[in-house]
């Protein structure tokens, strides 16, 4: 069963005095790419927290948000009094030197001028990092049922296109007869059109039949069907195989390619453009595989 790397997941946990939001969202990529927005006082975690997402998510650009919304006055916030009165002091004078009136709202002014509120650092509390774990790994539940939604819609689409390659592959052998004997026709009328030309019937016949046979596509078309065959089932084998089904549609191309260059006929290489521009959105779909 064929998993999406588009997904996206949300958690919010509660700590005392906290709310804790998790959002976690991710598109394709070849690789494993995380970008991660977290406070601070979670950064040391961040490395095992790659390792684990890697482990479970393992390819897609992943955007991973924490935020934090304090529920109460946060103690570890003060004025930085030194620097207010710095600051109070250089802008008297700079009024006195410009000659100037002084600022009638002093507070509104210097509590907007930078670095006047400090905080302390803050250190982790391992319970709370057991809470926002949780809460990740909600959130990435969300995400992998997200892909796993998106991946069913995925193998709809997916096994149609094959499936209108298969009746499209079908509908050469309408035509096969047909430009055989026109192939033999076109020969046989133009060495009949030459005058004092001998040649030897057997001989003739003998290329004929391997010039024909260098026409035959039946080769072709088995091998093609084998492989449309294979991608169905890997579609819904157990795991997602984004990589193999990439393999896989290399080798239908490589099929089709062929059945093109051998067709020798109008409405077979009408056909075998149907063909590439099934097979064309199937590369764009697949590109979003697991």
């Amino acid at each position: 069963m064929i998993h999406s790397m588009t997904g996206y997941g949300k958690a919010i946990a509660e700590f005392p005095e906290k709310r804790i939001t998790v959002e976690i969202k991710s598109l394709n990529s070849k690789q494993f790419d995380l970008y991660a927005r977290i406070p601070f006082v979670y950064k040391e975690k961040e490395i095992s927290l790659r390792n684990d997402l890697s482990k479970i998510l393992e390819r897609g650009k992943i955007e991973l948000y924490i935020n934090v919304e304090e529920l109460s006055i946060d103690s570890t916030l003060n004025i930085d009094e030194p620097r207010l009165k710095k600051y109070h002091s250089e802008i008297k004078k700079m009024a006195s030197s410009l000659d100037i009136e002084q600022p009638t709202d002093w507070f509104d002014l210097l509590f907007k001028l930078p670095d006047v509120f400090k905080k302390e650092p803050e250190q982790l509390d391992e319970e709370e990092w057991k809470v926002v774990e949780k809460a990740i790994d909600k959130a990435v539940a969300h995400l992998i049922s997200f892909r796993h939604q998106e991946g069913e819609a995925l193998r709809h689409v997916l096994k149609a296109n094959i499936d209108r390659i298969r009746k499209l592959s079908l509908d050469l052998e309408i035509f096969e007869a047909e430009r055989i004997n026109k192939v033999k026709s076109r020969i046989m009328d133009a060495l009949n059109g030459l005058e004092n030309i001998s040649y030897d019937s057997n001989r003739l016949e003998q290329e004929l039949i391997y010039y024909i046979e260098k026409l035959d596509v039946n080769e072709e078309k088995i091998r093609l069907i084998n492989h449309l065959d294979y991608f169905t089932e890997t579609i819904e084998s157990d795991t997602s195989q984004g990589k193999k089904l990439g393999f896989i549609v290399q080798e239908i191309g490589r099929e089709i390619n062929t059945l093109g260059s051998k067709a020798n006929h109008s409405d077979m290489q009408r056909i075998v453009v149907q063909m590439k521009d099934e097979l064309e959105q199937v590369k764009e779909q697949i590109l979003n595989v697991l």
